[in-house]
């Protein structure tokens, strides 16, 4: 790698038409928009509360931050061709309530920080993927147990998921 190369710089040289490539910089740039976003936010708007949600936007951002690796292990076990069993909108929806009340008082120091680095995770194991890994598919018991490829989990949870709470932020905020 030469000097003042980044690894993903040097690495989008050598594998400028990777699919794991393209994913990983989907999830960058959605995490960096929902950053950029979040560090405009005022105190005030840091602890709204999020309409037919209840969450705060704070809480949200930190959420956002905190499910990429459980996302990415997923993604990991669904690539080696594993079933992913005993995930389903219940447990989401635990998951989501168990962090909201464990982290109501996050900062957005806090929730930036591991934006960062969670999100900069995801994409360096989303990258790390073969396209024969991204094509194997297996049972979700998410998706009632649909055969999902591992780019498609990919795509509809960890690459998704920093737009689509930013989305339901800005309506939230009128912003």
């Amino acid at each position: 790698m030469s000097r003042g190369l980044s690894r993903a710089t040097a690495f989008n040289q050598e594998n400028p038409n990777s699919r794991s490539n393209a994913l990983a910089e989907r999830l960058e740039q959605g995490a960096a928009a929902l950053a950029d976003f979040a560090s405009t936010l005022t105190d005030a708007e840091w602890q709204t509360r999020i309409p037919h949600d209840g969450r705060k936007v704070g809480v949200v951002v930190h959420h956002v931050a905190s499910m990429y690796p459980l996302e990415v292990k997923l993604s990991q076990q669904l690539a080696s061709g594993q079933s992913i069993a005993g995930v389903f909108p219940s447990t989401v929806d635990e998951i989501n309530a168990a962090h909201a009340k464990e982290h109501d008082a996050v900062t957005k120091e806090v929730a930036l920080g591991l934006l960062r680095a969670n999100s900069a995770m995801a994409a360096a194991a989303i990258r790390a993927l073969s396209d024969e890994e991204l094509d194997r598919a297996a049972p979700v018991s998410l998706n009632s147990d649909a055969p999902l490829t591992t780019q498609f989990l990919l795509e509809d949870h960890p690459v998704r998921h920093s737009y689509h709470h930013l989305a339901r932020l800005r309506a939230a905020l009128k912003r």
